[in-house]
C-alpha cells in the first residue's frame, strides 16, 4: 500500500516524500521584489518537505497584485531566488517555482506608470488588496485586447525561463484562485466576444496557450498547474458548468504530458464541500501526479494517498509555524499554531521564528 511517506516521481523531479508545502504569500519581498535574505532562511528551514512550492510570483510588472510580493522577471530577482534554492538543495530539498499573473486583482498605485490593471475583462472585482496605504479596493481592470495576449502568453513563458536560471527543479503555473487564467476559464467573469471567450474551448485558449509557453521552457515533466474549479476567491462567480469546463481543460493539457496538477478541493482555505465536483473525473483525464489541497489533516492524507485517490498532498497554513511539518506528520507529533497577525507582515516575527519540534523541545529543557 502506497503511504504518504513513500518516495515519488513527479514527472522529471524526484521526491522524498509526497508531503507538499503548497503556495503560501507572505508580503515579504525586499525592493525591486527580489526575495529577502529572510526568504533565503525561510525556505531553507522547510527543505524537508517532499516539494516546495514557492509563494505565488509574478511574471512580469504588470502581474503584481499586492505589496511586498516577489517576481521572476529580472536579472536580480533571478539573482535572488538562486540563493532561496541553493539553500533549499543543500538541505536536500526540491522547489519548484509558482508562476502568477493577478490580472484584476490588483491597484494602480501597483502598476507600471500608475495604470489600470488587465484582465479579461473590464468589471472590477469586489475584494481589497495590500497597498502601501494598507487595504484597498482593487482598481478597475483594461479588458486586454486580443492583440496583446499574446504578450502576457510570453511572460509566463519568460517567468518559466527565469525560474530555471534561478535553479528551481520545476515550476507550477497559477491557475486558481480568481487571477488571470481563471479570470479567462470562467463564464462569470469573461464577458469577451473574441477567440478568446464565449464557448469553454474559447476560454480555455489562454490557458492552454499559457502552458505550451512554459512547457517549451521547463519541458511537461517539470511544469505543473494549480485549478480550483469552484472556489469563489477574489470574487471568482461560479462557471455556469464548472465540471464541464474544467474536464475539457484538463483533457486538452494532457498531451503536454505536465508533471503534475494541484486541485484544490472546495472554497480555498474555507469549506471543502463549498460546492459539488467530481474531481476524481478530473484526475481521470491527466495522466501525471496527481495534487490534493484544502484542509488536509494527517489522517486524511495518508487515507487518500494509501486508496490510490491522489499521489500527492500539499499543506498550507500548517506549514506557516511548523518549518519541520514532514518529520512532525510522520511522526504524529503535535503541530504548532500560527500568529495571524503576523501573516503578512515584514519581518522575521512569524515568519522564521517558528522553531523545529526539537528546537522546541530543547528551549523548554534549558528554561526548566
Amino acid at each position: 500500500m502506497t503511504s504518504l511517506f513513500d518516495p515519488i516521481r513527479v514527472g522529471e523531479i524526484a521526491l522524498a516524500s509526497r508531503i507538499v508545502m503548497a503556495p503560501l504569500t507572505r508580503n515579504r519581498a525586499a525592493a525591486g521584489q527580489v526575495p529577502s535574505d529572510l526568504a533565503v532562511e525561510y525556505y531553507r528551514q522547510r527543505a524537508s518537505a517532499g516539494l516546495i512550492v514557492t509563494e505565488a510570483t509574478q511574471v512580469c510588472p504588470e502581474g503584481q497584485g499586492y505589496l511586498d510580493t516577489p517576481g521572476i522577471h529580472s536579472t536580480e530577482q533571478v539573482a535572488g531566488w538562486r540563493r532561496v534554492t541553493d539553500a533549499v538543495h543543500a538541505e536536500g530539498g526540491r522547489i519548484v517555482a509558482q508562476l502568477w499573473h493577478v490580472g484584476r486583482i490588483s491597484h494602480e498605485s501597483l502598476q507600471p506608470g500608475g495604470q489600470a490593471p488587465v484582465s479579461s475583462t473590464s468589471r472590477a472585482a469586489e475584494v481589497k488588496t495590500l497597498t502601501a496605504n494598507g487595504r484597498e479596493s482593487v482598481s478597475a481592470p483594461r479588458a486586454l485586447r486580443t492583440d496583446e495576449i499574446a504578450g502576457v502568453v510570453a511572460a509566463f513563458g519568460h517567468g518559466a525561463r527565469c525560474a530555471m536560471e534561478a535553479g528551481f527543479d520545476g515550476v507550477e503555473v497559477h491557475g486558481a484562485n480568481g487571477y488571470l487564467i481563471e479570470q479567462f476559464l470562467r463564464d462569470s467573469i469573461n464577458d469577451r466576444g473574441d477567440d478568446y471567450g464565449g464557448p469553454i474551448e474559447h476560454r480555455v485558449r489562454f490557458l492552454f496557450e499559457v502552458m505550451q509557453a512554459v512547457v517549451a521552457e521547463c519541458g511537461g515533466g517539470r511544469t505543473g498547474l494549480r485549478l480550483s474549479p469552484v472556489t469563489p476567491a477574489n470574487d471568482a462567480g461560479q462557471d455556469s458548468d464548472p465540471q464541464a469546463l474544467y474536464e475539457f481543460a484538463v483533457s486538452q493539457l494532457a498531451p503536454l504530458k505536465l508533471a503534475f496538477i494541484e486541485v484544490v478541493e472546495g472554497a480555498t482555505g474555507a469549506a471543502r464541500d463549498f460546492a459539488p465536483f467530481d474531481y476524481a473525473a478530473l484526475r481521470r483525464r491527466f495522466g501525471g501526479a496527481w495534487m490534493v489541497n484544502n484542509g488536509y489533516q494527517r489522517q486524511m492524507a495518508m487515507d487518500i494517498v494509501a486508496s490510490g485517490a491522489a499521489d500527492l498532498v500539499s499543506f498550507g497554513r500548517p506549514y506557516i509555524a511548523n518549518p519541520d511539518l514532514a518529520r512532525r506528520l510522520r511522526e504524529d507529533l503535535p503541530l504548532a499554531a500560527f500568529d495571524k497577525t503576523t501573516l503578512y507582515a515584514g519581518g522575521a516575527r512569524g515568519y522564521t521564528d517558528y522553531p523545529s519540534f526539537e528546537a522546541r523541545d530543547a528551549a523548554r529543557v534549558a528554561g526548566a
